[in-house]
This record gives C-alpha cells, structure tokens and sequence, in this order.
C-alpha cells in the first residue's frame, strides 16, 4: 500500500527537517473527548454514519497550517514537511513550489503574528507564497486581529468601548513594536513629533474611568462572565503593559512612534504589508469542510445557512471598516476566531449545529486550541472539530518544554482522508475517509 505521507527532496537544506519528522504513519488515535463537549465520542466510536452524499471532500489537496505565530523557519519548515514547497537554498524567503504545491490550496489557520522570534520575517514568508503564485486562503486570527483593533483604535476617536483596545494586545505584541522600530525608526529622528512620555500614556491607555463604565456599556452584548472576563484581563494588562516594554527596552515614545509607523506599514494602502488584512478571509468552505481559526456560535450557524461563506466574508471586512470597534469584537463574527467554547464566549448549542449542518458542514478544521501531541480530532458541542494548532512557534515550545521549532501540517485529501503530521508525534496520523464519516455528525 502506497505511503499517505508526503514526498520530501532528499537534500541538504531538508535535512533537519526530515530527521524531526515521523517516517510511519499510523490510523488516527482514539480521542479521550472535549470537556466541553456536548456529545462526548471517540473518533473511532461507531455512531450515526454520515451518508457518502453529505461527507464532500475538496476538490483539490488542502494543506491546513495554523498559528505560527512570527516563527518563519517554523511556517517554512511546515510547508516543506506538507511536501507542497522545497528550498532552493538555505534560509528563509528561498522556497519554491513542488509538483504537488502547485495543485494544492494552502490554508494558514491565523495567528501569523505575536510571540516570535520575528513577526515581520512571518509576514515576508507568507508573501513569499503570492509572488509564487500558490493557491493561499489567508484566515483571520485572534492575535492578529488584536494588531489591527489596537492600530484602529488609536485612529479613531476614543470612547468607552475602544479606548482599552491597543492594551488589550498585551505583552504578545511587544516583539512587533520592537522589530519595527528597530527596522524602520531607530536611524531615523523618531522622536521629533513624538509628544512627552505622559502624553503617550494618556493616548495609549484607557483612562481612570474606563473600569466603572465598561461593564454598563457591554451590558447586553457580552455575557456577565464575558464583562468580568474583560474587566479582569484589562486590569491585570494596565498594569503590566509598561512594564514589558520598558523589558523589550521600549519607552511608552517609542511604542507610539512604532505604532504609527505599523499604521503606515498595515493600515495605508501602499503599506509595505496592507495585503496582510486586506487578503484575509474570516472562513473558507471546501465541500464539507469549514476552515476558520477558533469556532462558531449559533448565530454564525444561521447567517452560515441563509446567507452563505462570501457573505460572511464580506461582512467581516465591512464590519470591520465602518463598524464601532466594541460592536465589531464582540460580535459572532469576531467570536469566530476568538471562541474557545467557553462560558464566556456566544453560545453554540443544537439549534446552532442543526444550522451548520443545513449549511453542508459537517467539519470544522480550526488552529486557535493549542495541541502538543499533535493534531486532534474531536466532536464538540456535537460537532466534529480538527484541532490543529499543534505548537509551531520557538517562544511558545521553550515555555512549555518543547524543543527547537515545530514542524507539521494537516493534510485533506479527497483520496488518502485527514492527515496529521506533527514533529512532536511519533508517527503521522491517518483517518481513512470512510472512518471519519463513522463519527457522529
């Protein structure tokens, strides 16, 4: 029987990267379930089979690669493993498409930015793959979407419901500021139209006020846990922001200049990296398959079914541009890359699945649910779900013992099934098509 698993050029450049990488494949494992399933099932628990005509797989190979979180050698060596790019020589930015990459839609699942090492050389990387002309669906993530709420929020007039917006990014957004000020300002006389330092704190952060008057102004959008949620993560924030950047070497002068200078950067058309959001896509349908980076509520469920993917899209983008911030964030369409099912976030329950599979979904494949065993596949909220953020990035690996960058992939293959290919598992894993069709639909 012909191997599931990826072709890789056997040359030096590959080296390393084969060698980290598991050489047998094995049938998908058995998942101990989602504590906050509502239909709790392993993957292979024989169950209510979905009829072949409902199960579409997609027309072409997906390659699904999520949250790389400003690692490039990371999201490079991954592209590699997924056999769908090779390098033409050492270092970054040197890929080429193989045979395979050319017919394959590679999916990045979100979060190409914060933590590190480096966002800007993340973002070059993935801009590699247009100038090749690979099929790339670009998906919005929580972490990035922090970058361009905190940048907005600065552009816009300062109210109760976005003044906390650019500290809300938190410590995570510390590296970018830095890489940008490094690469772009620190030659240059920054700090000519950069008021005093008290004055950057005063437009940087929320005012005394904020505190008593948020919780009245979310009442009725965010659920009670979701208000204390925010109000707690704001005051643990306020009071740590200027403490990490001061660590990065960064004065509160420094972080505005770099922030406007990201607002040039990302906001501005000419922008050396406005393609960054300007390309980006809240979901992508692939027959049955839903791609997004975190989940869904029962309210995306039915605007799913009545109105379809491209509206969804499109109002991600409109909501966006023209909307108040606060209503964009806390809004089904944010919570679709920020949900973790949690008490907090929207609701998903039957009636929202029983839309979803209306719509012809029968399968999230999502990044945002941190895995270091490698991918998982499980039923949650009594819907399947492909965990498969499987700890790419160096700086999240070295905090939770793991080595060196992460290496993997998740495979779709209308042929060989689901694939999951992790450095950080001893074999890849298989699911035949027919036994994902035995999961509980």
């Amino acid at each position: 029987m012909r191997s599931p698993l990826p072709q890789i050029n056997d040359k030096p450049e590959h080296a390393e990267i084969i060698a980290r990488l598991p050489n047998e494949w094995t049938a998908w494992p058995q998942d101990s379930g989602s504590s906050n399933a509502m239909a709790r099932t392993s993957v292979n628990t024989p169950g209510k089979t979905l009829k072949k005509s409902k199960l579409a797989w997609p027309k072409r190979p997906v390659v699904f690669i999520s949250d790389p979180h400003a690692d490039a050698t990371a999201f490079e060596a991954s592209l590699i493993a997924a056999g769908v790019a090779t390098q033409r020589k050492t270092g970054l930015g040197k890929l080429k498409l193989t045979k395979s990459g050319r017919k394959t839609e590679i999916i990045i699942g979100g979060d190409c930015l914060d933590k590190g090492p480096s966002n800007l050389a993340l973002l070059r990387s993935v801009k590699q793959l247009y100038r090749l002309k690979a099929r790339v669906t670009l998906l919005a993530g929580n972490h990035d979407l922090r970058l361009i709420m905190g940048l907005l929020a600065l552009a816009r007039k300062k109210d109760i419901g976005n003044q906390h917006f650019f500290v809300r990014m938190g410590k995570k957004v510390v590296p970018l500021f830095k890489e940008v000020f490094e690469q772009y300002l620190a030659d240059t006389k920054w700090d000519k139209k950069i008021p005093d330092e008290d004055t950057c704190r005063d437009i940087l952060f929320p005012n005394d006020k904020w505190f008593e008057a948020f919780p009245y102004h979310a009442a009725g959008q965010l659920t009670a846990e979701g208000i204390d949620r925010e109000v707690r993560k704001m005051r643990s924030k306020v009071q740590s922001f200027e403490n990490h950047c001061l660590a990065a070497g960064l004065s509160l002068r420094h972080v505005y200049a770099a922030s406007l200078m990201c607002q040039k950067l990302f906001l501005h058309k000419k922008g050396e990296f406005a393609w960054f959001f300007r390309k980006m896509k809240l979901v992508e349908k692939r027959g049955s398959f839903l791609f997004l980076h975190a989940g869904l509520d029962d309210t995306m469920g039915e605007l799913l079914l009545k109105s379809g993917i491209k509206y969804a899209n499109k109002a991600f983008h409109r909501n966006l541009k023209h909307r108040d911030l606060f209503g964009f964030y806390y809004s089904s369409i944010a919570n679709t890359f920020r949900t973790k099912y949690r008490d907090a976030d929207l609701p998903l329950t039957e009636r929202g699945v029983k839309a979803i599979h209306k719509a012809g979904i029968h399968v999230v494949v999502q990044g945002h649910v941190n895995r270091q065993q490698g991918q998982r596949v499980t039923v949650k909220k009594g819907l399947i779900h492909v965990e498969a953020d499987i700890t790419l990035d160096e700086h999240s690996r070295r905090s939770e013992g793991l080595d060196s960058y992460g290496i993997g992939a998740t495979l779709i293959n209308k042929r060989q099934g689901l694939i999951g290919i992790s450095c950080d598992y001893p074999t890849a894993k298989v699911m035949k098509p027919q036994a994902l069709r035995q999961i509980y639909g």
